[in-house]
């Protein structure tokens, strides 16, 4: 492949940084744009070799005298309990708008994040239809949820109407993704690492009770997939640039946090210890119990690389970053 200019954003982050560095040491032309203020998200960075790097505040600038091959944009408000809706808007909407505009203009390819969030309470299933008729159905259970699945709805409309679009397109639903270069994401850290420092201070492991009949205590299951396997969908896209539409990324296979408990011990060589507790009367009527995407799809779109299990994956992720013994091995 051809070297490319690409512009990562929400570069400095948990997938980003994760594709930064991936596409950096395929000799691609990488420029991060994130914001870091006081946190350790710089360290992300470290072994990736960039081309630049711009705060979003310098973005307008930059792309004003500047034409990249590709913009993979990963950068959100991704917090479900964030409730400044404006800012949300003005980030997951009109900064995304922004960037559309600008691939259409440049003749730039485009890639971003969309999320499963947009599903909600799925009734339908995790089925990645993107007509517009579908995309009306989902029901978002936060606005999060929402303003990705408006920003999908737009370009989709666009699309439908037969308006300007980028050469090649593709929004990605990502599910319950875990993995290096999240430690900074404090509270929205996935479980994998809250179980494994929950292990390491040598406490039990805490999973919530069920409240539905039928599941057991920490039964509640998701779609657990690893960063590296989403890195992977996003190279193949930027490889086969005819490719385009909404995608799952998840395994297509829903596991259980007992499972993802139990996988984390095994990767410690430890007996699991395992205490189940009250879910907070709060979340108790919103909380999701299942989520499994359908990866028909991706699949058919021409991707046939397998993900990585629930088990190889923690295996991963905890022996080789978690358990490393310094920052600086996290960040291999």
């Amino acid at each position: 492949m051809p070297q490319l200019s690409i512009l990562v954003t929400g570069g400095a982050g948990f997938i980003g940084s994760c594709i930064a560095r991936h596409l950096s040491d395929q000799g691609h032309a990488v420029t991060v744009c994130d914001r870091f203020g006081s946190s350790d998200k710089w360290r992300n960075l470290v072994k990736a070799r960039l081309a630049g790097l711009v705060l979003p505040e310098d973005l307008p600038e930059l792309l004003a005298g500047t034409r990249f091959d590709v913009v993979v944009h990963m950068g959100a408000i991704s917090a479900t309990t964030e409730r400044d809706v404006d800012l949300i808007v003005r980030t997951n909407v009109a900064l995304s708008l922004r960037l559309w505009d600008y691939c259409v203009a440049e003749r730039a390819r485009f890639i971003y994040a969309s999320s499963a969030a947009t599903y909600g309470e799925s009734t339908d299933g995790f089925e990645d239809d993107w007509s517009m008729a579908a995309l009306r159905r989902l029901r978002p259970l936060n606005a999060y949820g929402w303003s990705k699945s408006l920003f999908d709805q737009i370009v989709v409309g666009r699309f439908e109407a037969g308006g300007a679009c980028p050469p090649q397109w593709a929004g990605l639903k990502f599910f319950n993704v875990f993995g290096p270069n999240e430690y900074h994401k404090d509270s929205m850290r996935s479980v994998v690492c809250k179980v494994y420092d929950q292990i390491a201070a040598g406490k039990p492991v805490t999973l919530f009770k069920s409240y539905r009949d039928g599941i057991p205590d920490g039964g509640q299951q998701r779609d657990f997939v690893y960063v590296q396997d989403c890195v992977a969908v996003v190279d193949w896209l930027i490889g086969t640039p005819a490719i385009h539409g909404l995608f799952n990324v998840g395994t297509g296979q829903a596991r259980s946090f007992r499972d993802l408990a139990l996988a984390t011990f095994a990767a410690l060589n430890l007996p699991p210890r395992i205490d189940y507790v009250e879910m907070p009367v709060e979340i108790r009527d919103q909380y999701q119990y299942f989520t499994e995407s359908r990866m028909d799809r991706l699949r058919q779109a021409g991707y046939d690389r397998p993900f990585l299990s629930l088990e190889e994956a923690v295996r991963d992720y905890v022996q080789g970053y978690l358990a490393a013994g310094n920052e600086a091995d996290r960040h291999r």
